[in-house]
C-alpha cells in the first residue's frame, strides 16, 4: 500500500455505487480510537447490515471505555476473517493516511479501500477518496452516503452519527459547531439517538483515577508566551501514581486550552515508549500546520501527532512549530 494523492474527492454518487456493488465491507478505524471513527464505522457498517451486505470492523485497540455503549461496539476488534472475499471493501473512516490504523493491519489492493474522512491535508490514499473537509465530523460525511443509499436511519444509526458529531464539536462548544450541525443533530435525536446516554458516557462519567491525573497534570502546567501558551506533561510515573491509564487523559488538554488568555495549548503523553501530544487553539493559531510540520496532522483548532524523539526534543519542537504559525 502506498498513499498516492488524487486532486479531488469522489462524488457521493460514485461511494454510493461502490458501496451496491461490493458484497463484503471491513470497517476500519484508527489506532487510540474517538468516537468519530468509530461511530462513522458502525453507522455505516449497520447500514450496509440492513441492505444484507457482509460487515467486520477492524481495529488494532481495544474500544475505550466510554465508547462501549456504541451498537455493535463489542463486534470490533483485531480479528481479520479468513474467508474475506477476495474484493473485500475496506472503509477507512477519519484518518489521513492508512498508516493510523496501524501495524496489524493486513495488505489491501488499493482498489479494494475507500477512504471517508473530513481532515485537512488527506493523502487520498485509497482508490476511492470521499473527502469533506467542510464537514464537521466524519460521521456526518457518512450521513450523506446513507441519506443517498436511502437507508432508514434507526435510533442505532443514529446514535452513532451522533456521537461522531458531539465528539468532534465538544459536546457543540468548538467553533464547527454550524447552525447546520444543531439542525443535523436534532434530526438524529428525532430519529432515536440516545443524546442522554452519549452525553454521560464520554462527558460526564469520568473514572475518580482520571480525575486525579487532571489534578496532577494540572499542578505542573506551565505557561508560556507571555501566557498565551500552557502546555503540561503525563508520563508514567503520574499515570502509576493515579492509577490511570492513556484513556484517562484524554480531557486535560482542553483543561489547558480553557485558561484565560491561553491562544495554544499542548499536553505530551510520554509514556508507553511513545510521545504523544495533543494540541489545542482557541482559534488564532493553526495547530493543524503545526502538527504537519511533525508529522502528525487534525483540524485547525484540534490536532495531535506522536513525536519521533524524546520528551525533551518534542516539547522544544513543538513550541517551535507553534511559534512559526504565530503563537
Amino acid at each position: 500500500m502506498s498513499s498516492v494523492v488524487s486532486p479531488a474527492s469522489a462524488t457521493t454518487d460514485e461511494v454510493v455505487a461502490e458501496l451496491q456493488k461490493r458484497s463484503s465491507f471491513m470497517f476500519v478505524s484508527h489506532v487510540k480510537p474517538d468516537g468519530d471513527t468509530l461511530g462513522a464505522g458502525l453507522a455505516l457498517g449497520l447500514a450496509m447490515k440492513s441492505l444484507g451486505k457482509r460487515v467486520g470492523y477492524f481495529n488494532q485497540d481495544p474500544v475505550p471505555r466510554n465508547l462501549r455503549f456504541l451498537p455493535e461496539a463489542e463486534t470490533v476488534g483485531r480479528h481479520v476473517p479468513a474467508d474475506l472475499p477476495a474484493d473485500t471493501l475496506w472503509v477507512f473512516g477519519d484518518m489521513s493516511d492508512w498508516t493510523r490504523a496501524g501495524e496489524y493491519l493486513p495488505q489491501i489492493a488499493r482498489e479494494n479501500m475507500l477512504n471517508i474522512d473530513h481532515h485537512l491535508g488527506n493523502s487520498r490514499f485509497a482508490g476511492l477518496n470521499y473527502i469533506l473537509e467542510k464537514e464537521a465530523s466524519t460521521g456526518t460525511c457518512v450521513l450523506h452516503i446513507l441519506r443517498a443509499l436511502g437507508v432508514k436511519l434507526t435510533p442505532d444509526i443514529a446514535t452513532c452519527i451522533l456521537t461522531t458529531i458531539m465528539t468532534d464539536t465538544g459536546a457543540f462548544m468548538h467553533t464547527n459547531t454550524t447552525i447546520e450541525v444543531l439542525r443535523t443533530s436534532a434530526e438524529m435525536m428525532e430519529a432515536g439517538a440516545d443524546k442522554a446516554l452519549i452525553t454521560e458516557e464520554i462527558f460526564a462519567n469520568k473514572r475518580f483515577a482520571a480525575t486525579k491525573l487532571v489534578g496532577m497534570a494540572l499542578s505542573s502546567a506551565r505557561l508560556d508566551e507571555d501566557g498565551r501558551y500552557c502546555w503540561s506533561v503525563v508520563d508514567e510515573a503520574m499515570l502509576a501514581a493515579c492509577g490511570a491509564d492513556g484513556e484517562d487523559t484524554e480531557e486535560i488538554v482542553n483543561h489547558l486550552r480553557a485558561v484565560e488568555g491561553v491562544e495554544a495549548a499542548a499536553l505530551f503523553k510520554d509514556y508507553e515508549g511513545a510521545v504523544r501530544i495533543s494540541l489545542r487553539s482557541s482559534g488564532r493559531v493553526n495547530v493543524q500546520a503545526a502538527a504537519a510540520t511533525l508529522g502528525g496532522g487534525g483540524h485547525f483548532m484540534a490536532s495531535g501527532l506522536t513525536f519521533d524523539g524524546d520528551l525533551a526534543g518534542a516539547i522544544a519542537s513543538v513550541h517551535a512549530a507553534l511559534k512559526a504559525q504565530g503563537l
